[in-house]
C-alpha cells in the first residue's frame, strides 16, 4: 500500500477535508485482516477517493462507495477515470436509512463521517452492526478530542459552531460504540499517527475551508485534537 500513488487527487477537488487516503492507509495497515475479500461498505465516502483506495488496494470484490452530499453520478464518473467498474458501485444516501440488507458486508469503512451520524445513543449496534456478516470488520476514522472538554475553549466553539458535541475522545467513543452491542463485538480504539500529515494534505489544497481551517489551528486548536481509529470485529 502506498498512499503517495494518489498524490495527485490530493487537491481541492476531491479533497473534502483533512486527508481521508492517509487515514484509511493506516487502518488497512495496522489491520490487515479487515478486508480480505467481499462486499465492502464506504460509507460517507465524499468523492470516493477512499473506495477507490480500498478497490485498488486490497482484495475487496465489490465495494459500495456511498455518500449523502456527493451524488452517484459524480462518483460514478470517478470510478470511470480509474477504470474501476466492475468493482465499485456508487450509491447516493443516508446514513440513517441506508438500503441495503443485513448481513450483507463484508466490512464496512467510515473515514470522517461518522462523527456527523454516529453520535446518537446506540446508532451503532441499531444501524451498523445487522449490516455485518458474523467476522466482519467496521473501521472508522473520526476527528476527536485527545481528552473530553469539561469547558469548550472559544476557538473551537468558534471553529465549529453547533457541531460542537461531535468531537470526543478515544475512550468517549470506545465506550459510544459499544452501547446496545452486550458482547456481540471486540472494540480496539487509538489515536492516529498521521494527524499532522492529514491536515498539511488539506492545507496544501488551498481551499477556502482549509485556509480558514489553518487559521484556528494556529490559535491553539491541534494542541486539542487527534483523528480517533476505531476497530470493530463482529463475533
Amino acid at each position: 500500500m502506498n498512499s503517495n500513488k494518489y498524490k495527485d487527487y490530493f487537491t481541492k477537488d476531491y479533497l473534502m477535508g483533512p486527508n481521508s487516503v492517509r487515514l484509511v492507509e493506516e487502518l488497512l495497515i495496522k489491520n490487515p485482516d479487515a478486508i480480505t475479500g467481499g462486499t465492502v461498505l464506504d460509507l460517507g465516502c465524499g468523492k470516493a477517493l477512499t473506495s477507490v483506495y480500498i478497490a485498488n488496494e486490497t482484495n475487496a470484490k465489490t465495494v459500495y462507495a456511498t455518500d449523502l452530499w456527493i451524488s452517484a453520478t459524480e462518483n460514478w464518473e470517478t470510478i470511470q477515470e480509474w477504470k474501476l467498474e466492475d468493482k465499485m458501485i456508487p450509491i447516493h444516501a443516508n446514513a440513517l436509512d441506508l438500503p441495503f440488507a443485513n448481513d450483507f458486508f463484508d466490512a464496512i469503512v467510515s473515514i470522517d463521517s461518522y462523527h456527523y451520524y454516529g453520535c446518537e445513543e446506540e446508532f451503532f449496534a441499531k444501524k451498523m452492526l445487522p449490516l455485518l456478516k458474523s467476522g466482519g470488520y467496521v473501521l472508522i476514522s473520526v476527528p476527536g478530542l485527545k481528552t473530553e472538554l469539561e469547558q469548550v475553549p472559544e476557538v473551537m466553539s468558534e471553529w465549529l459552531e453547533d457541531a460542537v458535541d461531535t468531537f470526543h475522545s478515544a475512550d468517549w467513543w470506545e465506550k459510544h460504540i459499544q452501547q446496545g452491542c452486550e458482547d456481540l463485538i471486540e472494540v480496539t480504539v487509538y489515536e492516529s499517527d498521521q494527524f499532522e500529515a492529514c491536515w498539511q494534505d488539506w492545507i496544501n489544497t488551498g481551499n477556502e475551508y482549509a485556509i480558514n481551517d489553518e487559521k484556528f489551528l494556529n490559535r491553539g486548536l491541534k494542541e486539542l485534537l487527534n483523528f480517533v481509529m476505531i476497530v470493530v470485529r463482529k463475533k
